[in-house]
């Protein structure tokens, strides 16, 4: 996993005076000791060969940071010249509700980014754009191959770091496999995801992003097609056998949709219900909750049971045991709600909602059974 450390920064010293090697300190707020960086290689030619000073006047604690004292390992981007899209708020104004990040109007600004991989805990990484800094005379000088150099290394240094997070399984055999194994492969589809979400974070605003983000992501198909894109080559070669290359038009939707389950049915509409019945406390964190697990039901029975062809049956079950999560979290939230209920019509509303819920329950293990044959 990624650590994004930048709130609970206080105060750091970073050092690339010796060509090769980065040391330096960075105090969080809550720890008396620093963190003692020791990494090998170099900042990018705006920091390489200073020592650096910085602080952040704003910082505020951040749960969960639970970091190695020492941080030993390979560097990754460090600059103080990585341009950044700021949202321009006024001073404690929030977005409202629904706003997307990107929709926000905003201002490019200069950011301190230092980025390192450590043997103890992976990748972390800060962003400040707010910081008081302060630079030495420098040392040596970087020139623009070395720094082209260093910067390669830090994206294999990120491709590795996202291969370790991975934790790719075996590509399949062709024969069908059972739920522990399919298990394995949708736990591997989620943490790719997450590591999607932290790579693309990461190049957002590079004009590089796409060759960046297929790199740092080991897809090695989406980075040949970019290459012959930008030799003016066609992305994707015809197949080799000599038959001629035919683009074939299949409406999907018909094809693979069909008719939906009908217990996926039944999870739509208590979607709905859900999203009716917390309207009027739609902030509520309970209700947030309900509503982000009863989706997730949703989306995860769609995927095991709708559709005109069949899945293998160790998908589904695999499938459908991840789904008990999201169902037990949906219970626990709607149990909460109905607690807090003052309106009795209101709370009678909730108390069926939860039986539909368990009814989805009770379908899923029905299903289970079934495929087991048991």
């Amino acid at each position: 996993m990624a650590w994004k450390i930048d709130h609970a920064v206080v105060r750091g010293e970073l050092d690339n005076t010796v060509e090769g090697k980065t040391a330096g300190r960075v105090w969080l707020i809550g720890r008396e000791a620093p963190m003692e960086l020791e990494l090998e290689g170099d900042c990018w030619r705006d920091l390489a060969g200073l020592r650096l000073s910085f602080s952040n006047p704003a910082p505020r604690a951040q749960e969960g940071l639970d970091l190695a004292r020492t941080q030993r390992g390979m560097i990754g981007d460090m600059t103080a010249s990585r341009k950044c899209k700021v949202p321009e708020l006024a001073e404690g104004e929030s977005p409202p509700p629904g706003t997307r990040v990107e929709d926000l109007p905003f201002s490019w600004r200069s950011a301190l980014y230092l980025e390192w991989f450590s043997e103890a805990d992976g990748r972390v990484f800060l962003e400040l754009y707010d910081f008081e800094i302060d630079l030495s005379d420098r040392e040596w000088v970087m020139d623009e191959d070395a720094e082209q150099a260093q910067k390669q290394a830090n994206m294999q240094a990120m491709r590795d770091s996202v291969s370790r997070d991975v934790q790719r399984v075996e590509p399949p055999t062709g024969e069908p496999e059972d739920e522990y194994r399919w298990e394995e492969r949708l736990k591997e589809s989620e943490r790719m995801s997450v590591a999607f979400q932290q790579v693309r974070e990461k190049y957002r605003d590079d004009p590089d992003a796409e060759r960046k983000e297929a790199f740092a992501m080991s897809w090695d198909g989406l980075l040949d097609a970019l290459a012959r894109k930008s030799e003016g080559l066609p992305e994707f070669v015809p197949p080799p056998d000599g038959d001629e290359w035919q683009e074939e038009e299949i409406d999907w939707a018909e094809e693979f949709m069909g008719e939906p389950h009908p217990l996926q049915g039944m999870a739509h509409e208590v979607v709905l219900r859900g999203i009716d019945l917390t309207q009027p406390i739609k902030e509520h964190p309970e209700a947030v909750k309900l509503n982000q697990m009863l989706m997730m039901v949703g989306c995860k029975l769609a995927g095991a049971l709708n559709g005109s062809y069949r899945p293998e049956t160790g998908f589904i079950l695999a499938q459908l045991k991840r789904t008990f999560g999201f169902v037990n979290d949906a219970l626990a939230a709607c149990t909460a709600l109905i607690e807090e209920a003052e309106d009795n019509d209101h709370c009678r509303a909730l108390e069926a909602l939860k039986d539909s819920i368990f009814e989805i329950r009770e379908g899923i293990v029905n299903i289970r059974k079934e495929l087991k044959g048991n």
